[in-house]
């Protein structure tokens, strides 16, 4: 790490970060019409999408000990390797433990991922320069997250709308893509990223092995001690239910008022494509809402105004309708996202603050696997629109939980957080 320059740094950890997320841009307007033309019924896909969650909940902090012992490295190679493993799987799924089996390898591989790449870039920044500031290479990361995905969208819809591939079908050829992306990054990845370890081995594995359970415990003891640290992790849990939605539901819904599978794909490319680039516009409103009405007011009223989004989703008969709703709630995202992950930082600092960060995203993922099982039976009980307004009211009840920080934080004001800092660290 130390024959690199800052700058070279920063390139190497933006390339690989947009690496990393162009092949889930392609998939995400495909990805549930996919499971549905395979035969799957939508609570068979909400409860195959459980395995993610459960997953994740279960590894993602052991594996953040994981990356320390052995190295940031090796643990993103493993886990780039498990998403073009679970890729594979997807590609050749006909059946509903199939599509589980595929679920629960992006479980792995999102709680191997989470973590390793930004801790490396900070490492090697100031291993080239300690005195580098590295607060803007993280803010950019969330701009390359943005531009990543909304391309993978927007790549996505072209090739759905070119039709059938040979044996694959339109809805197919985009993860046929997705997989061809996920082989180019690992080999960049393994060339690119350089580290620099000290002698590690099985002690330092089992040292890690054993210390997962006591920072679980630490990071757990903190939300005991702190109310507004518990409210606002509990946030998530709302969050993570009520983001089916506008994460699974949006493109059935889509393919309802379209009554065209394969329109609502070739819709849905330009669609997320614009819609993640309404996130990017969202979250530089930060400094704006960080002055008025505030971090903890801000974030209470976006949660709101996303449910009010949802709702339009659920209700406009027309595919303008829905898709301008989908485009205002990811505009909301992208703005409450800062503001979220901001009042965190201000409540935890030393070494901690990476496992509450950690414990935070991952009290999104049982949340959604709840909904995505609720939801999606509800869909196919009653109706998508039906599912989506009860969604929307979970979002919105999140609202409250913002009240503590908003007490403290008049009782004690502090200065505002750099909103470059606030972005990335979501």
């Amino acid at each position: 790490m130390s024959a690199l320059t800052v700058t070279q740094v920063r390139r190497r950890y933006l390339l690989l970060h947009g690496l990393r997320w162009l092949p889930t841009g392609l998939m995400i307007p495909v990805l549930i019409l996919f499971m549905q033309e395979r035969g799957l019924s939508l609570p068979e896909i909400g409860l195959a999408a459980t395995a993610q969650g459960l997953l994740v909940l279960a590894l993602e902090l052991p594996t953040g000990g994981l990356a320390d012992a052995i190295g940031r490295k090796p643990v993103l190679v493993a886990s780039w390797t498990v998403n073009l493993l679970s890729l594979a799987v997807l590609l050749t799924a006909g059946s509903f433990w199939m599509f589980f089996l595929a679920w629960a390898l992006q479980g792995v591989h999102r709680a191997l991922d989470s973590g390793p790449l930004e801790s490396w870039y900070v490492d090697a920044t100031l291993a080239a320069d300690p005195e580098a500031n590295y607060e803007s290479g993280l803010g950019h990361a969330g701009t390359v997250i943005g531009v990543a995905i909304a391309s993978g969208a927007l790549l996505a819809g072209g090739l759905v709308a070119l039709g059938p591939l040979g044996p694959f079908s339109a809805l197919t050829v985009p993860l046929v893509a997705a997989t061809v992306l996920q082989v180019v990054a690992l080999i960049v990845l393994l060339v690119l990223l350089t580290e620099h370890r000290p002698a590690r081995g099985a002690a330092a594995l089992r040292a890690s092995v054993r210390e997962a359970p006591r920072m679980v415990g630490q990071a757990f003891g903190l939300l005991r001690r702190s109310r507004v640290l518990l409210a606002l992790v509990c946030v998530e849990l709302f969050w993570g239910f009520g983001m089916v939605t506008f994460e699974s539901l949006l493109p059935v819904r889509l393919a309802e008022v379209t009554a065209d599978a394969d329109r609502a794909a070739a819709l849905l490319g330009p669609a997320s494509s614009a819609a993640w680039l309404m996130s990017a516009a969202g979250a530089a409103l930060t400094p704006l809402l960080l002055r008025w009405p505030g971090a903890a007011p801000g974030a209470a009223l976006l949660r709101i105004l996303q449910g009010l989004t949802v709702v339009g989703m659920g209700l406009f008969a027309g595919p303008a309708g829905v898709l301008v709703a989908y485009l205002c709630c990811y505009a909301v995202h992208g703005a409450s996202n800062p503001l979220h992950t901001g009042l965190l930082h201000r409540q935890v600092d030393g070494p901690y603050r990476t496992s509450v960060i950690s414990l935070n995203s991952m009290m999104a993922q049982p949340a959604g696997a709840l909904g995505g099982v609720v939801l999606t039976a509800l869909a196919a009980g009653t109706s998508v629109s039906t599912a989506m307004l009860v969604g929307a009211v979970v979002l919105a009840l999140a609202a409250p939980l913002y009240l503590p920080a908003w007490r403290a934080a008049r009782r004690a004001p502090a200065p505002a957080a750099d909103p470059a800092e606030l972005v990335a660290a979501r």
